[in-house]
């Protein structure tokens, strides 16, 4: 608990960033602008709120429409219904294939194809930081939605897109596929896991023309999933001050990462803008794991 305590107090030493935006309704493109993702048809896992949410917005606002897939039916029709005829909902618990398969399915009977799958879906699984603290059943539980679910994802997708020549497949990945000591170890491995299982996709299924690509992102302060884990870690503190500790801690001047700053990642890598990407880990993390300071002036002030 001390140390908690006292990881909390060093964020919040740190003067918050400015947020860069915040998701709201539908905001249509004007007259003069060409929408990137016109007459594409996109299925997102995990999309009833947080990114996955933020991105069927997004996908709409540039022309697209948006098949909600997730486990939460109650959240995920309010969804649908309040993102507009151009969204749909189908339940689907990604750690169960046949789910994942038939949430595919139905999106290409719905509207007769399917360009765009983002296996957004994830949890955060046991928020213990100490190996010695592992607890073997959450981690197959966290592997089971947050790699295997996005493994059923892009095979069920592939078994679609292969044959039309054509598509992008979309997997959220983390900060925490890319540095250690940023995320729970379960939560680390399943998406370094699905970061490489990216790569090893891109290679097979671009003699297909279809693209695969992941999106790896900063701690997103959503409302379910990103504050969830923080009043776990920190209970009894203050949702302004978790959401100010984890901006705080950011490396980019005047901005903060939120959900809309990853479904704008997504909208680039889907559209044509993005055609000749592929096997990527697009990192939306304000240069955090780019690079690391060397104390150099306190260690030679002592």
């Amino acid at each position: 608990m001390r140390r908690a305590e006292a990881m909390l107090q060093q964020l919040l030493s740190r003067r918050p960033r400015r947020p860069c935006g915040s998701l709201g309704s539908i905001r249509r493109l004007s007259s003069t602008q060409t929408p990137r993702l016109a007459g594409q048809v996109a299925l997102i896992t995990g999309a009833a709120s947080g990114i996955g949410r933020a991105t069927a917005a997004e996908f709409i606002r540039e022309g697209a429409k948006v098949v909600i897939a997730d486990v939460q039916h109650q959240l995920g029709r309010a969804a649908a219904a309040e993102l507009g005829p151009d969204a749909a909902f189908v339940g689907c618990d990604v750690s169960d294939e046949s789910q994942v398969a038939a949430a595919v399915d139905f999106a290409v009977a719905l509207h007769g194809h399917l360009d765009v799958v983002h296996n957004n879906a994830g949890v955060a699984g046991s928020l213990a930081r100490s190996i010695l603290d592992l607890d073997l059943a959450d981690l197959d539980r966290t592997m089971a939605v947050n790699f295997r679910g996005a493994a059923a994802g892009i095979k069920h997708a592939a078994r679609v897109m292969a044959p039309r020549g054509r598509g992008c497949i979309l997997c959220t990945a983390s900060m925490a596929s890319v540095m250690g000591g940023v995320a729970p170890h379960g939560y680390s491995v399943s998406k370094a896991a699905v970061a490489g299982l990216v790569r090893t996709a891109a290679g097979e299924l671009c003699g297909f023309g279809v693209r695969v690509n992941a999106i790896s992102p900063y701690a997103v302060m959503t409302p379910g999933f990103g504050m969830g884990a923080m009043r776990e870690l920190f209970p009894g503190v203050e949702d302004e001050r978790l959401v100010e500790a984890v901006h705080g801690g950011g490396v980019m001047k005047g901005a903060a990462c939120e959900a809309r700053d990853v479904a704008r990642a997504a909208v680039y890598l889907a559209s044509d803008d993005g055609r000749y990407v592929s096997g990527h880990n697009l990192v939306v993390d304000g240069a955090f794991t780019a690079f690391k300071t060397l104390p150099l002036a306190a260690g030679l002030a002592t």
